[in-house]
Parts: C-alpha cells; sequence; structure tokens
C-alpha cells in the first residue's frame, strides 16, 4: 500500500460483531491500524447496529461518504475476522446496501503462517506450549495435542487447516481445525486426539474475540476438558492483516480505473480482482 494516499481515497472501515465489552480489542486494533497508516481515513464501525445508532456500519459508511466525491468507492470495509465467516460478510453486505454508499468488501486477509506463529505465541503465554520450538524440554503444564479453535462454520474450519498443519510443525504436536459453531466440532476433534492417544488438550482459538458468541469458548473447554490459550485478540499481527486486506481492495480499486490498453500507453496491469477473492 502507498506510504501517502489523498483525502479522497476510500475510508478503511474495520467492522466488527456485537458491542464493546470491558476490553474493546476492536477499538484497540482500529487505534493500531490508525496508527500505523497516518494517510489512511480509518473508522470503527458495528455491524447490525439499530438505524439510529451513529456507531453503526450504516452511519459510518454514509460519514465516510460526506465530503468524498461521487461514483468512486467512499470505503472499503474490513471485516474483523480472523477468518472466512459468511454470515457476517452477509451482515455487512446488507448493512451497505441500506446506506445506499458505494462501499466494498474485502475479505479477511488469512496468512497461515502468521496465524500459526501468533498462535504459538498465545499457548506459549498461557503456558500450555514450548516458546522456543528449538529448545527440546517440556513444561508441566504443557499439552500434548492442540484444537484450533473457530468461528464460522464449516467453511472457517476448512480455512483454518493449513494454519494447524503449520503450528504442529511448530510444535511436534497433533493439531486439528475445529468449529466453535459448526463441524467439525470441538468434540470431535477432541475425540480424534484421544484416539491418537493425546492425554492433555489444550484450545487454540484462532479468533480476534468479538465474532465468538459469549461463552462458547469456555463451554467448549469445559465440554472436552481442556485448557484454553486467549484468543488473538489485538495482536499485532491482526492489525497488519486488516491493513493488507485494505491494500488489496485499493489495488483492485486502482486496476480498474488505469487507463484500458487502447491507450497510446499500453498497460501491463494483470486484471481486476474480485474482492470476494482477496485472500
Amino acid at each position: 500500500m502507498p506510504d501517502q494516499l489523498p483525502p479522497e481515497a476510500p475510508a478503511l472501515v474495520v467492522a466488527v460483531v456485537g458491542q464493546p465489552g470491558p476490553s474493546d480489542v476492536a477499538a484497540d486494533v482500529t487505534s493500531i491500524v490508525r496508527v500505523n497508516n497516518p494517510s489512511v481515513d480509518v473508522r470503527l464501525a458495528r455491524i447490525r447496529a439499530a438505524a439510529d445508532d451513529p456507531a453503526g456500519l450504516s452511519a459510518v459508511l454514509n460519514s465516510a461518504a460526506a465530503g468524498r466525491p461521487a461514483g468512486q468507492p467512499a470505503a472499503i470495509v474490513v471485516p474483523l475476522l480472523a477468518l472466512p465467516y459468511p454470515a457476517v460478510t452477509d451482515a455487512i453486505r446488507y448493512d451497505i446496501t441500506q446506506s445506499g454508499v458505494n462501499a466494498l468488501i474485502a475479505e479477511p486477509f488469512n496468512v497461515a503462517l502468521t496465524f500459526a506463529e501468533a498462535l504459538h505465541i498465545r499457548l506459549a503465554d498461557a503456558r500450555l506450549a514450548r516458546a522456543d520450538r528449538a529448545r527440546m524440554f517440556s513444561l508441566p503444564t504443557s499439552a500434548d495435542g492442540i484444537i484450533v479453535a473457530t468461528v464460522g462454520g464449516a467453511h472457517a474450519a476448512a480455512a483454518a487447516t493449513p494454519t494447524a498443519v503449520l503450528l504442529a510443525a511448530r510444535l511436534a504436536l497433533p493439531v486439528f481445525a475445529a468449529a466453535l459453531d459448526g463441524s467439525p466440532s470441538i468434540g470431535e476433534a477432541a475425540a480424534q486426539l484421544r484416539h491418537m492417544g493425546v492425554g492433555r488438550i489444550a484450545i487454540a482459538p484462532c479468533i480476534i474475540g468479538p465474532e465468538a458468541r459469549p461463552g462458547d469458548l469456555e463451554a467448549a473447554c469445559a465440554a472436552i476438558g481442556a485448557d484454553s490459550a486467549a484468543p488473538l485478540g489485538a495482536h499485532d499481527s491482526v492489525a497488519k492483516l486488516v491493513t493488507l486486506a485494505y491494500g488489496q481492495v485499493l489495488e483492485q480499486i486502482e486496476e480498474s480505473a488505469a487507463p484500458s490498453s487502447l491507450s497510446p500507453a499500453p498497460s501491463s496491469l494483470s486484471p481486476a480482482r474480485s474482492p470476494a477473492h482477496l485472500m
């Protein structure tokens, strides 16, 4: 993404499910993105908010559109998700339609290697895994099997499988991806690990936090007798991936606005990519 953007560049709207809790992860991530990208108009919006809620996505989009040129996208909406969650994307699309604003949706920018490293850190922070994979010592509280927990049903669990494979390689442990809200379920993954002889299971939530229903992670841990690391939360990698998702769609907009091959200077740009494929 360019270091400097003009004032009329689309706003980066971080879209989050639910209302802020005692620890507002969404606000923290948005602040990090804003500090790291001073030339970008970064805003936070709530999905499925009341029509008169100024923090709702529809209201924030209308505010972003004010003062921006008509005929070009006023905002790029980046869902605060670690993995694809079709229901949330559908809700964002509905809010955009209701607002009447020209806005694009960026898909979650899933980088398996980045998530595997972040999950390893979270597990180590909870003393559920070795912090340094090069030192082959064990912790008295470490787990011998991991479940990468996702939200978003089977689609999210499948998207988390590359992260699970890389985390298994980092820890030299069996790791499965499973959904808190679908299949394969946490219980099914736990049964697979038990069948392999795993005695102590730990859950590594591949979620930022707000997208999960309150209590679901705790209930899953209790159901299988497992400990859990903290969600990704406002990890630096999350803020970086939000920025990358915005940058990918911004690049698409610039490509679509570039001169065609019929102009005197032939264009060497690749075909514009659909936001649905910005992964």
